[in-house]
């Protein structure tokens, strides 16, 4: 079974760990209605997409 030669020491095992952090997802803002929206997505609040309606909200 392979075994490591040398014990990794904490500089190499946390620089590695660096980059698993998570980020939030991206947010903008719709011209529509000025909610918070997630880009390239149909606004959930008013239907609207590009400067048109797309979904028939309420």
């Amino acid at each position: 079974m392979p075994v490591p030669k040398r014990k990794t020491s904490r500089a190499v095992r946390d620089s590695r760990r660096a980059t698993h952090n998570l980020s939030a997802p991206a947010q903008s803002v719709c011209p529509q209605c000025h909610e918070v929206k997630l880009p390239h997505c149909v606004c959930p609040s008013c239907g609207y997409y590009n400067g048109k309606e797309i979904v028939e909200t309420d």
